[in-house]
């Protein structure tokens, strides 16, 4: 089959791969329709996640259509047409049994910290992603459910993963009716982060970054109020001024580990791996919400990490919420708000890729050329 397949920091091909085989007896192959590249993925693609092996192909956003099932699936059939939770769980241990699907402890050996993702490195349990014609979906009974008959390709897709999380966003901020909230980053996840805060009650919702058609989808696409902080000489001033110097009521921070930082913490996180990135946009986060606030952090960070503001979060009396977003527990509410017209998660989808033209993906998104905010990847086009 063909697949994408990492070979370094920024470089990514199409190679021949062994075909994914039935593993264990509840384990299903599914032949892999559509794909997506992440932002997350571009952390994997910059070199900021440790344990990412060359050889892995990426792709936790996927769906298809079941190709082969084990003996012991009992919840799909080949034919069927299903979209796979970016998660990897089994459904049944202590953190599953509690809706945390993104913690399983029974799929990753480094289940200490996350559970099982797919395509993600090998911190999260090594699995090889949907970028790719074929896909090996452990726990087939467990994870993957069949698209509704209503539900468009792209839209069933984007619940994989970059829906999903953006409601959990802004489902861990506690938004309280009439809130403030403040969205920093205005990719995929920020987007949607803000668009589901109006579901939740907010009263005035502020979207931050830095790149002008990102900001424009902001007020179209999740009707918010914009700030672009490279105009402002200090735009954590500028976000107590707009919320009459106390700061917003919940903060989601859903930029991550790529957020530029000073030339410090860029020496200790690309040269020698003290840190999985810059902090800035989550001390932006903790500077930005008032005291007694919360703060929800959706990016994503390497492991190590260091220069937060932690004691001012704790003089702040802040509560910090985060985790991996444990997909399938969204998707009942996910799916009413789409089929009663409150969601349209496609209305973000700015490019539409060949699989063989992956490397290009990767670079037109990393280096943000051509206004791209959500690229999709079609394994089967010319």
């Amino acid at each position: 089959m063909r697949a994408m397949v990492y070979r370094g920091p920024y470089k990514v091909r199409v190679e021949d791969k062994d075909m994914p085989t039935i593993e264990h007896p509840n384990d299903a192959i599914v032949r892999v329709t559509m794909a997506a590249i992440c932002g997350s993925d571009l952390h994997l693609y910059h070199g900021m996640m440790p344990d990412t092996r060359v050889g892995t192909t990426f792709g936790h956003e996927f769906i298809g259509v079941v190709e082969q099932v084990g003996p012991s699936v009992r919840n799909l059939k080949r034919g069927d047409r299903v979209m796979v939770p970016f998660n990897v769980y089994c459904g049944s241990c202590y953190f599953c049994a509690r809706g945390l699907y993104s913690n399983c402890h029974n799929v990753n050996p480094n289940a200490t910290a996350v559970g099982g993702i797919y395509g993600y490195s090998h911190t999260c349990g090594g699995y090889d992603g949907g970028q790719a014609e074929f896909v090996r979906v452990p726990f087939a009974d467990v994870g993957p459910a069949i698209i509704p008959d209503w539900m468009d390709d792209e839209d069933a897709l984007l619940c994989t993963d970059a829906l999903a999380t953006g409601y959990f966003g802004a489902q861990l901020a506690d938004i309280a009716e009439g809130d403030v909230v403040a969205v920093f980053g205005a990719g995929p996840i920020g987007l949607y982060a803000a668009k589901s805060a109006w579901l939740m009650g907010a009263g005035r919702v502020i979207v931050v970054d830095h790149l002008e058609n990102r900001l424009a989808k902001a007020r179209i696409f999740a009707h918010a109020e914009t700030r672009n902080f490279a105009e402002y000489d200090d735009i954590v001033v500028e976000m107590k001024k707009a919320t009459g110097w106390l700061g917003a009521d919940a903060v989601i921070d859903c930029v991550g580990a790529e957020a530029d930082g000073n030339f410090t913490q860029h020496v200790t996180a690309t040269k020698f791996k003290l840190q999985g990135g810059s902090p800035v946009a989550l001390n932006w986060a903790i500077d930005s919400v008032r005291k007694g606030g919360t703060v929800s952090v959706m990016g994503a960070y390497g492991p190590m990490f260091s220069a937060v503001k932690f004691g001012d979060a704790m003089n702040k009396g802040l509560t910090l919420r985060m985790n991996q977003c444990p997909v399938k527990r969204q998707w009942p509410r996910l799916f009413s708000h789409i089929q009663n017209g409150y969601l349209k998660p496609n209305d973000i989808v700015t490019h539409r890729i060949p699989l063989e033209h992956i490397a290009e993906g990767y670079h037109i998104f990393s280096s943000k050329l051509d206004n791209c905010i959500k690229p999709v990847v079609l394994p089967n086009a010319g």
